[in-house]
């Protein structure tokens, strides 16, 4: 079987694809893998051929337009369009000359479900998110507002799709590009048990559990208490940081943080707390009784895997939707704030009732029931022998 799979430039979206790609490749299946170079390392170390997508004008790239695709659809349509015209030559050269059985393609990489679309090649929605319908989508909790905007954006968003349209690909709406439906082949990296809405969607939705990593620098437990606090690579509240600090300070927990660069800032630590620029996260929740986290999907999902409790601190739509879920499984608990006060607050209340345990723990037993990275080979297997 041979494969083109294609990715956005975020680690969030490639790692979880990993174990995935490794299986695959491992069982003799062929893997071109269009991403950029930052990741190439990782992809070739999977067995995969690294197809870089650098130096075409991928606007994408720039986290200045990332951050503001979540805000106005006709930038994102302008950016998506821009992106896709400007791989069009590359991706169809390199297509022609691979001839691919199947397109991966990550669900917002939609330069590779219009690849696919394009050269009339069965495409499969590679999805480290929860996946989206109409029922799910409620977790966005997109407004009224929102809605209203985006009608009257469509004439512009036209447009936009015009111009793909003039180099061949087939589309008729916005929604062609970006949403999937039942009958989309799709690779979940989440349990049905924790995907909101999961009896909505056909059984072309795979979920085959969170990829994990090992556990490459074991870490010491040295309090009966360990709290773990990351926001992720983005987030730099030093203020928020400084309260945890002052907070946690006389309890004697045991606190680890990982905050990213300018660490220097907390030059003055208590014995109990410790700041890195980075820790090996699995080795650090494998011993945490809570975790503070910005509830991106990949450490809320190696949070609960570890059956830890968390402390919900959400910063974009997507996390929102994590955190809500984490909510209503009786996981975590949400930060009211950033004070010293709701970070204190939140931390006892889910280290002393112990359901926020028990309900972490359940959701780590639904991530460890699932097929994994096998059930997703065999998966991809069948829709190649069934052409």
């Amino acid at each position: 079987m041979k494969i083109a799979w294609f990715c956005i430039p975020a680690h969030g979206h490639t790692n979880p694809t990993l174990g995935l790609v490794k299986t695959l490749t491992d069982a003799g299946h062929q893997i071109w893998y269009f991403s950029f170079e930052e990741f190439r390392e990782k992809i070739e170390s999977a067995g995969a051929t690294f197809i870089g997508c650098d130096g075409y004008d991928f606007e994408m790239e720039d986290k200045e337009n990332a951050d503001r695709v979540g805000k106005d659809k006709v930038f994102a349509t302008e950016l998506l369009v821009s992106s896709t015209l400007a791989l069009d030559d590359m991706t169809t050269r390199v297509i022609g000359e691979i001839r691919p059985d199947v397109v991966v393609s990550d669900s917002v990489a939609f330069w590779g479900k219009l690849a696919a679309m394009k050269h009339g090649l069965p495409y499969v929605s590679s999805t480290t998110t929860f996946a989206f319908n109409r029922y799910s989508a409620k977790y966005m909790q997109e407004s009224a507002w929102d809605i209203a905007r985006m009608l009257i954006a469509m004439p512009r968003i036209n447009k936009h799709l015009n111009r793909l349209r003039e180099k061949g690909y087939p589309v008729k709406s916005l929604l062609d590009i970006v949403q999937n439906d039942n009958d989309t082949n799709t690779i979940v990296y989440t349990s049905r048990y924790f995907q909101p809405c999961a009896e909505t969607f056909s059984d072309r939705y795979h979920f085959i559990g969170p990829s994990m990593r090992p556990i490459t620098r074991p870490v010491e437990k040295t309090s009966e208490t360990t709290i773990y606090i990351s926001m992720g690579t983005v987030n730099q509240d030093r203020q928020f940081y400084r309260n945890c600090i002052n907070v946690l300070a006389p309890t004697g927990w045991q606190v680890i943080i990982s905050m990213g660069t300018n660490t220097d800032h907390f030059t003055d630590l208590p014995e109990n707390i410790q700041v890195y620029e980075s820790v090996d996260q699995m080795a650090v929740l494998s011993i945490a009784d809570a975790f503070i986290t910005h509830c991106g999907m990949n450490s809320a999902s190696e949070g609960l895997y570890y059956s830890v409790p968390l402390v919900l601190f959400p910063q974009t739509p997507e996390q929102n939707a994590v955190a809500k879920r984490v909510e209503e499984l009786g996981a975590g608990v949400r930060l009211k704030s950033t004070s010293e006060e709701d970070v204190f607050e939140s931390l006892t209340k889910i280290i002393n009732d112990r359901q926020y345990k028990a309900g972490a723990k359940r959701v780590s037993e639904s991530f460890r029931g699932c097929g994994g990275a096998a059930e997703a080979k065999e998966f991809l297997e069948m829709i190649v022998k069934s052409l």
